[in-house]
């Protein structure tokens, strides 16, 4: 085989690392680096020197490492083996991924398990060939953007699950309001996922998460919006009303099973029995709702200013006792995560009914 006189790489836009195909070289040897490459001179699995971008001649007086590990004889022309590896350091940003089988998480704010799928893409560029080369690459000689993805989707997806489970728990966040925040959750994967990169020479640019959802035929999906729908009634009607509402409901569609007058009434009282026999069962289901709203509340923490200085952060029943203990009152001011600034206590919904439901209500000044 001819020694080679001139070594190049063509890179592309999907591959990372080329070995040129012969080790044939000689003194002498030119090697032609590109723009956004680097090039490495290797002899059995040592790194002897780097090239960077511009063309560079092989000689034993700027590799003098050549003349202690191959014994060269003397002589300009000298053939001797070695490796040329090139390592592309373009940006590539339309890396694709997505989860092919769904995550289980929880939605603690109404106790449902539910399957998540979620897409979107991200960039990356090598930051640091030569441990990138050392950590990665091996004995490969190629190593293509599709390489990359496969070895990191599974840490993708595993920090994936964890920053969506910690944003459902941390901030009584449903999967239903997630969409509204991609954005916050993009740049905390970014920023969580980018430390595994790094460990490898790589430096991810940017990590865009475009969808996360539930599969619309998933029965969870349905029971997720029911819950939703009998936590929103809640708020607005109260307990007492809403029970009240719903038996009326059953009693309503008991009493429409029959047309006829004795019918109807016997109907009427069947429907009567099933709807306080439901109205208990119901009446199960509802607390739980109720007591998932009120874990949801009992997961956030506050701060408070107490003497002009910032404290906390403490627990919800925590804020109980401070309330009794009259450390809070409706004008202290109070923080928590979701607030964009500190709010007095009395203009704070949850707070409000709390203080509404601890402390003692007196009736307004009478004016005749």
């Amino acid at each position: 085989m001819a020694l080679i006189n001139v070594v190049s790489y063509p890179a592309s836009d999907s591959d990372f690392v080329f070995k040129y195909p012969s080790d044939d070289l000689r003194i002498g040897t030119q090697v032609v680096v590109g723009v956004s490459q680097v090039a490495f001179l290797v002899r059995g699995g040592q790194i002897l020197d780097q090239f960077d971008s511009g063309t560079h001649t092989i000689t034993s007086q700027n590799i003098p490492l050549l003349n202690k590990i191959i014994n060269l004889p003397f002589g300009t022309e000298s053939p001797f083996k070695c490796e040329i590896w090139y390592v592309n350091l373009i940006a590539k940003l339309d890396i694709k991924w997505g989860t092919s089988n769904p995550i289980q998480i929880e939605d603690r704010k109404y106790g449902i398990i539910f399957p998540v799928r979620a897409y979107g893409q991200y960039g990356f560029r090598i930051c640091e060939p030569r441990r990138f080369l050392e950590a990665l690459v091996g004995n490969m000689t190629s190593f293509t953007a599709e390489k990359i993805n496969d070895y990191f989707r599974g840490k993708v997806l595993s920090n994936l699950s964890s920053i969506l489970s910690s944003m459902l728990v941390e901030e009584g966040v449903s999967i239903l309001e997630v969409p509204t925040r991609l954005s916050t959750l993009s740049a905390l994967s970014l920023n969580l996922i980018g430390v595994t990169f790094r460990n490898y020479g790589i430096e991810l640019l940017n990590f865009d998460i475009i969808s996360v959802n539930i599969p619309d035929n998933d029965p969870s999906l349905q029971k997720l919006k029911e819950a939703q729908s009998i936590a929103a009634k809640l708020r607005i009607l109260g307990w007492d009303v809403y029970r009240m509402d719903r038996g009326l409901d059953i009693l309503e569609k008991a009493a429409q099973q029959d047309g006829n007058s004795a019918g109807a009434l016997m109907n009427a009282g069947i429907g009567l029995g099933a709807g306080i026999g439901l109205s208990g069962q119901l009446g199960g289901i509802f607390n739980g709702i109720t007591n998932s709203l009120n874990s949801s509340k009992s997961l956030s923490a506050y701060h408070i200013i107490q003497e002009g200085k910032s404290s906390g952060p403490y627990k919800w029943n925590q804020i109980i006792e401070l309330i009794k203990e009259g450390m809070i009152g409706p004008e202290t001011y109070i923080w928590k995560p979701g607030l964009s600034t500190w709010k007095k206590a009395g203009e704070e919904t949850d707070m409000l009914e709390l203080l509404n439901s601890i402390l003692p209500q007196t009736p307004p000044p009478f004016i005749a």
